[in-house]
């Protein structure tokens, strides 16, 4: 959601670096800001303290950006090509869930004056970061939340009865975050990148290994790629052995399973088997 389809990431550069300067500290580089985005709350914190280094705790550093998000949240405006893309998505039938990291008092600050943009996802199919059915240590780049907004999608599909369930190779996953693009890969999800300009400049030179989920610091991309798979198994229709992919792992370069839009602007929707009328 943030960076995705409204501006709040940059929003949320301008609260941290508020607090930063405060203790006379540099602003926060997009080296940092990249490994902060999409994840959960605990987990960019503990990357954010060890960088910025605070003579105060990680508490107190929400404390002091508590004030400075209520008063600017309620200002974040939807991402270009956003509103036409949900509306089109929506009015074609195609189910819409929601997954985001962000808590449900932000999503509130973030939201409630863009109701326009979020009515498209109904309530019981949006998955926040404080969601208790994520359980602890299982945000992004983990797949459990998109997993989660899936099985959202399907129980609705259940109740209704008048349709086979969603499966996740059949998914398109939106995200503008490196991890979330990895929880997507691991979901067995199909991924649309839609980046931040200066993150995309971040990570220039390694869009491979982003599109594949593949840019954990532990993870040799090449030699990622080049180890065979033996587990024969059947994953989510498909086969293990052929190297594609096994179940919650991220995917393997240029697999065709992600692709980079620099915009939402005038989505190819035929490009991944969406038939909108008169598109």
């Amino acid at each position: 959601m943030d960076g995705l389809l409204i501006d709040s990431e940059d929003i949320y550069t301008i609260c941290t670096n508020t607090t930063l300067r405060e203790y006379g500290k540099p602003d926060l580089p997009w080296s940092i800001k990249a490994q902060l985005q999409g994840r959960p709350g605990p987990a960019a914190g503990a990357i954010f303290q060890k960088w910025a280094q605070l003579p105060i705790d990680y508490p107190e550093f929400l404390r002091k950006q508590a004030p400075i998000q209520r008063e600017l949240f309620p200002h974040t405006k939807p991402l270009p090509g956003v509103p036409e893309l949900l509306s089109t998505l929506d009015g074609s039938g195609t189910h819409l869930a929601l997954a985001t990291s962000s808590h449900s008092g932000n999503f509130k600050l973030k939201s409630g004056h863009l109701s326009d943009v979020f009515s498209h996802f109904p309530s019981q199919q949006r998955v926040l970061g404080d969601d208790p059915r994520i359980p602890p240590g299982k945000g992004k780049p983990a797949p459990d939340i998109y997993l989660l907004a899936l099985e959202t999608v399907n129980e609705k599909i259940r109740s209704e009865g008048k349709e086979r369930e969603v499966t996740p190779e059949e998914c398109l996953v939106f995200e503008d975050s490196v991890p979330g693009v990895e929880a997507g890969r691991r979901a067995g999800m199909q991924v649309v990148w839609c980046p931040h300009p200066e993150l995309l400049l971040e990570y220039q030179g390694r869009e491979r290994e982003v599109l594949a989920g593949l840019t954990d610091n532990d993870v040799d991309a090449e030699a990622e790629a080049a180890k065979p798979v033996v587990e024969a198994d059947i994953v989510q229709g498909r086969k293990a052995e052929t190297g594609e992919w096994v179940k919650g792992t991220p995917g393997t370069l240029d697999d065709g399973w992600a692709t980079l839009l620099e915009t939402l602007e005038g989505f190819p929707y035929s490009q991944y088997g969406i038939k909108i009328d008169n598109v």
